[in-house]
């Protein structure tokens, strides 16, 4: 006589986890990789107008922003509705620009000190009267090598 078995209750094999933390670590190089930071946080409503001849800047590394525009609407409320100046991450007066520039150049090494862009990102609807202030007082701190943001567009009129 011969025994017979019931083939009813067998296991699952358990699900091969070893490639697992490969995956998750490759992932989290990519995230990495392609994110990027913002540097300071706007205080300033930014909407950048756009023109046709336009020229990337080659060391980004080299730039210094300055950001012109009214308040958020957050902030309204404490700072008004005027434009405003926004160095790194807090407001400023026009007079604080020279030292602004003083201490983006001490931070630089003394090769690059010479080489820095000051980029005005100034909001489309500001007057320029804001604008040339700054310009002033970027003259009077010999930062010279001044730069407007804008947005390219897809139309370029010939």
């Amino acid at each position: 006589m011969s025994k017979f078995r019931k083939k009813g209750k067998k296991s699952q094999p358990a699900v091969n986890t070893a490639a697992l933390p490969d995956i998750v670590f490759m992932l989290l190089f990519f995230f990495m990789v392609t994110t990027v930071m913002r540097e300071t946080s706007l205080k300033v409503v930014n909407k950048i107008p756009s023109a046709t001849e336009v020229a990337k800047l080659e060391k980004k590394s080299l730039v210094s922003y300055i950001y012109i525009g009214k308040p958020i609407a957050a902030l309204e409320d404490a700072f008004g509705s005027a434009p405003r100046i926004q160095l790194n991450d807090a407001f400023a007066s026009k007079e604080d620009i020279l030292l602004f520039v003083e201490n983006e150049k001490l931070d630089r090494s003394e090769q690059e000190r010479n080489k820095i862009t000051w980029s005005l990102k100034v909001d489309k609807n500001t007057k320029m009267g804001i604008v040339t202030d700054v310009k002033q007082e970027l003259r009077k701190a010999d930062a010279l090598k001044l730069n407007y943001s804008s947005k390219a567009t897809d139309n370029i009129a010939n």
